[in-house]
């Protein structure tokens, strides 16, 4: 038994098609709103590239239309899992475009309905920092960051947690302010995403996600478009062990 499934989003945003192409189709792009480290061999021949712990993928690329379309999916693995990625871009009046996704592919196995949830609570996320990257900092690249914290055995008490150290007095929402020291440094800025295994926060200088990992620890996967410490994942490790020590 398994699931073929298909996702779609949309964003519209003040970006050129120019813009969102570099976002989309750049390893320094897809840095600055996917996860881990990414690489792109272009053109229809080429391949997307990611390094995330222990998951790196190389997908090929199937349509390769610069400032229009952009497609790449993995092969079918033994048991006919696959994802497929494609983007589409309409240009509108005025310099501003939409985005369209399409994300689809098989899950095998009586447990695909968690990882369908999943999936579609992780593209959410994505998709959504996407939209923020493309509106408050197109034309920068990020340098990504993640870090896994401690083992979380109480998630409601660690999201608890993470709220305090964030400044938020309650569930937090979309345009919540948000103010946290990380080695020693102020931070503000406000929530841009709230799901039940994520929260996202923008500050001037980041696009900041504390993410529900599938190993059971909190993860910080954070784009910093200036990072001024010297070690910024050690920073963050330090600030995971301190917010979330049992």
């Amino acid at each position: 038994m398994g699931k073929n499934f298909e996702v779609r989003h949309e964003l519209p945003v003040e970006a050129t098609p120019e813009e969102i192409w570099a976002a989309i189709a750049t390893g320094p792009g897809i840095d600055s709103w996917f996860m881990g480290r990414n690489e792109v061999a272009p053109g229809r021949q080429g391949a997307v590239s990611t390094v995330f712990g222990g998951y790196a993928p190389t997908l090929p690329i199937t349509a390769w239309e610069p400032g229009r379309r952009l497609a790449y999916a993995e092969p079918p693995d033994a048991e006919g899992r696959f994802v497929a990625y494609e983007f589409l871009i309409e240009a509108r009046a005025g310099g501003s475009a939409v985005l369209r996704t399409v994300t689809s592919g098989f899950l095998p196995g009586d447990d695909w309905a968690d990882e369908f949830e999943a999936m579609g609570l992780g593209l959410a996320l994505f998709y959504g920092t996407l939209g923020e990257y493309l509106t408050w900092f197109r034309g920068r690249t990020a340098r990504p960051v993640t870090v896994f914290g401690p083992a979380v055995a109480d998630w409601p008490r660690a999201w608890a947690a993470l709220h305090g150290a964030l400044g938020l007095a309650h569930g937090p929402r979309p345009g919540d302010p948000v103010a946290l020291t990380v080695d020693g440094a102020a931070l503000t800025g406000t929530v841009y995403h709230v799901s039940a295994h994520a929260l996202g926060v923008r500050t001037p200088d980041a696009l900041l996600r504390f993410v529900r990992g599938f190993q059971g620890s909190m993860l910080a996967m954070h784009h910093l478009f200036t990072p001024t410490e010297p070690d910024p994942d050690a920073a963050w490790r330090s600030w995971l062990d301190r917010t979330f020590a049992a």
